[in-house]
């Protein structure tokens, strides 16, 4: 199959552009990367068949690309300068997911000579194709912000977006060696990067997590991050039912295969969040500060939220009574939990 011949909008002098080797510059938070998959499956699909396409992740989300059967191979980013040595003369072309001037100013250092992406963080003139943000995408989930940009500098998009991740049976296997054979398992998601704004209450948690395991017969397990260790360990001690604390224990494909293999995740609007919808796990997902029409899991799930004047305020710590949170109560929680194992209508 011919590489496809695309014009340089930007350039202005209409001169074909051909793109044999393809780099993605991918996002750098995990939940992002999920939102993204769409895009990147238009750039394929629609656009490079042909091409080879890689892509420059940071080490705590690059593995999440193994699982994606349209990337042909991942490289990690270490910072502009390294970069850019480590890119140079080798892609023709680089669209770059994120909006930062670094992810601009490697792509030109290697001296790539097509750079496509947003023109934010004052990195137009280091874009030979650049795209403003349309004012449409507020309120609008992030899938169609990266899209978007596809769409702004001259590329195809699809109908219907696809940020689905197949886990492979590797990952599954070390999943369920971490689990056990004792389920079926629920889990918990207690954490979230970004500030504690974005976590329901830990005694809530608990609750849901108790009330779960007696009504359904499952297990739970917690997942999260090192830093969430000891908020786990909390909730555990605090939860009457047998409990597996995961936090702490997992790279990022064992988490993944963690994910794949329960009957239903509770979580905040969290990057495990995103990972969980897209392998296919059902999530109930607690949202306060953030954006739930921007950052809603896609896939198999429901958002459970109490409209308050403030929110989304989009804040890292709440200064203020943290009221979006706790207005959000065990019922409502445990029941959306239980009417969607049931497969009831919201």
């Amino acid at each position: 199959m011919d590489p496809p011949a695309l014009e340089d909008a930007a350039a202005g002098a209409g001169r074909p552009v051909t793109v044999e080797r393809l780099l993605v510059r991918a996002p750098n938070w995990l939940g992002d990367v999920v939102l993204s998959l769409a895009a990147l499956r238009d750039l394929r699909r629609r656009n490079f068949p042909g091409a080879r396409l890689e892509v420059l992740a940071r080490p705590k989300v690059a593995e999440l690309y193994r699982a994606v059967a349209e990337v042909d191979a991942v490289r990690v980013s270490r910072g502009v300068r390294a970069d850019a040595a480590l890119l140079r003369g080798r892609f023709d072309a680089a669209v770059l997911l994120p909006n930062s001037f670094g992810a601009a100013l490697a792509a030109r250092l290697a001296g790539i000579p097509e750079r496509w992406g947003y023109a934010t963080d004052g990195r137009a003139p280091l874009l030979t194709r650049s795209a403003s943000v349309p004012a449409g995408l507020r309120g609008r989930s992030e899938v169609y912000y990266y899209r978007a940009m596809l769409a702004g500098v001259g590329l195809e998009v699809s109908a219907s977006p696809d940020c689905a991740l197949a886990c492979p049976a590797e990952w599954r296997a070390k999943g369920a060696a971490l689990l056990g054979a004792e389920g079926p398992w629920l889990g918990l998601n207690p954490g979230a990067s970004f500030g504690t704004a974005k976590r329901w209450l830990p005694a809530r948690y608990a609750a849901v997590g108790d009330r779960l395991a007696r009504q359904t017969g499952a297990r739970v397990a917690i997942v999260g991050g090192p830093a969430e260790r000891g908020l786990a360990e909390a909730i555990a001690g605090a939860m009457q039912a047998p409990v597996r604390v995961l936090a702490g224990e997992t790279s990022l494909p064992e988490l993944a295969g963690v994910l794949a293999q329960l009957r239903l995740l509770v979580t905040n609007d969290s990057g495990p969040m995103h990972v969980a919808a897209a392998l296919g796990t059902p999530v109930v997902a607690v949202f306060g500060p953030t954006d739930w029409r921007e950052t809603a899991p896609v896939g198999q799930g429901r958002i459970v939220r109490e409209p308050v004047e403030c929110a989304p305020c989009k804040l890292r710590e709440c200064p203020i009574d943290h009221r979006c949170m706790r207005r959000v109560g065990v019922e409502q929680v445990a029941g959306e939990a239980l009417a969607l194992l049931e497969g009831r209508p919201r």
